[in-house]
């Protein structure tokens, strides 16, 4: 069992103000106001250990650096593309396993999806995405 210091305390408690998935240096950000000598290696030993004891996992999407959060339910997540902010998403579809092929068993899936958050307005819509305007 790893013992509790100020540093892991402060890295879980920006992780649980955050109520999402945060960078390495996010956290750092977040738990130096707690520590403020707080450092980036300090930061990923800790994650390191609080991953061993299933306390914080660590999410990854394709062709991004590893992103980290308080361990727990099942869930995918949502990555603005604008902010590049990764969102929970408390919701699965349980018809998930459908959309394998015929004969397939689903053992586990992710889902990511990705767009624009709040924050940064509401995404574009594609060319072919826009609904018709009427002819006058």
């Amino acid at each position: 069992m790893v013992r509790t210091t100020k540093q892991r305390a402060a890295i879980a408690e920006a992780l649980r103000r955050a109520a999402r998935p945060l960078l390495p240096s996010e956290i750092l950000s977040e738990a130096q106001q707690s520590v403020p000598n707080l450092n980036l290696a300090t930061i990923y030993r800790n994650l390191n250990l609080l991953i061993e004891e299933r306390l914080v996992a660590s999410v990854h999407l394709p062709g991004q650096p590893a992103r980290f959060e308080i361990a727990g339910h099942h869930h995918h997540h949502f990555h603005c593309r604008q902010c590049d902010k990764v969102f929970d998403i408390h919701a699965c579809s349980s018809a998930i396993s459908q959309l394998a092929p015929k004969g397939f068993a689903v053992d586990d899936h992710e889902v990511i999806l990705y767009g624009r958050c709040p924050s940064c307005g509401p995404a574009r819509q594609t060319r072919a995405a826009r609904p018709r305007q009427a002819r006058r």
